[in-house]
């Protein structure tokens, strides 16, 4: 018999939205506090990329699992506007296909759906892309969410149930653990009593979290991107470029390594460790990103130099100007310093579980790393 539980999570973001659909899936009660009035960091700040392709092999089946439940999530939760449309890595040099040519060679190149496709190819695949590249490598298995509108959508899901609340503008101050369950008070004096408390901070590993798990091991990664007014014309795939196969562990091996020596990057891309990502939004505007900053205190404005750096690819690419830039943001996650670790998961205290720094991967793995934690917890 189901022992039905109060879950109360901490943290409005997608690895705490998707906590909390795995709960209800589970026949429990869930109450959720976020501090915004909305979601305002990472999970809406990305390209809201279910990415396979370039995740290392420890990574690999929590992916494609991922993808299965962010399908099951789109049939009961159509307004997310998941896509399995896949994605295309575009490549513009030899040095670029051979990295592309030794991970075809690889036993999962089948279970990551990678297919090498000469240009004409490509095209048939994804007819907006008439621009200059030699090869590119199809990824099968990516998807697409609408990360601002998805929690939005999930929510409203989870409330017809009758078993989910969601307190926006809500902090977390204090939690506390005993023998009659869990207790946390907010910020306006309420206390909200449950049998266990998930606290998913994101990036924000100052306040509560600190005070429950003391230093994480997490670091903090600061990117830049930008939305363009919408393109006219559809974006099959989600599109990459080479550069994205330096930052991908799924392509780790020699061709990687002589790529890294024989071809550096652009000034603009090295200085800011980029790499393109391009996605359609569903109004038909393209997400494109991305840079790298690790080292904090962070910089509060952006850069026009890699912005002015991915127009110029995104164009080569698509072998046509770009419709005009109408918006430009930064967004920071939380990475789990363990690379061995998809996430950090640590228990504080009795009933209290804290877990943060999916490192990137918040979009892709979510739906994967709550079906882990309510295992691990026996849900």
């Amino acid at each position: 018999m189901l022992l039905v539980m109060r879950i109360l999570i901490v943290g409005g973001g997608i690895i705490g939205t998707t906590h909390a659909d795995e709960a209800i899936r589970r026949g429990h009660d869930v109450i959720q506090l976020e501090r915004e009035t909305e979601a305002r960091g990472a999970t809406v700040r990305n390209f809201g990329l279910v990415w396979v392709s370039g995740r290392a092999e420890h990574e690999l089946d929590a992916a494609l699992r991922s993808h299965e439940l962010w399908e099951d999530l789109a049939a009961r939760v159509p307004a997310i506007g998941f896509r399995a449309a896949g994605s295309m890595t575009l490549l513009r040099t030899p040095a670029e296909v051979a990295v592309a040519e030794e991970a075809m060679a690889r036993p999962d190149a089948e279970a990551r759906g990678f297919a090498l496709l000469e240009p004409e190819r490509v095209l048939a695949v994804n007819p907006a892309l008439r621009g200059k590249f030699l090869a590119g490598l199809h990824c099968g298995r990516d998807g697409a969410v609408e990360s601002r509108v998805a929690l939005p959508a999930i929510r409203r899901h989870l409330e017809a149930s009758g078993r989910y609340a969601f307190h926006a503008g809500t902090e977390a101050r204090a939690v506390t653990s005993d023998g009659a369950g869990v207790h946390i008070r907010d910020d306006h004096g309420r206390v909200f009593d449950a049998d266990l408390a998930i606290v998913c901070p994101g990036a924000t590993l100052g306040g509560l979290a600190r005070d429950l798990a003391g230093e994480l091991p997490l670091r903090r990664v600061r990117l830049q991107m930008m939305q363009t007014a919408p393109l006219g014309e559809e974006l099959t795939t989600a599109i990459a470029d080479g550069d994205s196969l330096r930052y991908y562990p799924g392509f780790a091996g020699a061709a990687l390594e002589n790529l890294r020596t024989v071809q550096p990057q652009a000034p603009t891309a090295e200085a800011h460790r980029m790499q393109l990502l391009c996605v359609q939004r569903l109004h038909g505007g393209l997400t494109i990103g991305d840079t790298h900053e690790y080292d904090e205190p962070f910089d509060f404005d952006v850069d026009e130099a890699p912005y002015e750096h991915l127009t110029g690819v995104v164009e080569e690419l698509l072998g046509r100007r770009l419709p005009p830039i109408v918006k430009r943001w930064a967004g920071v996650y939380s990475q789990c310093l363990d690379p061995g670790e998809l996430v950090h998961r640590g228990s504080p205290a009795d009933n209290v579980w804290v877990v943060a720094g999916p490192g990137g991967r918040g979009m892709t793995l979510g739906p994967a790393l709550a079906e882990q934690t309510a295992d691990q917890l026996g849900l």
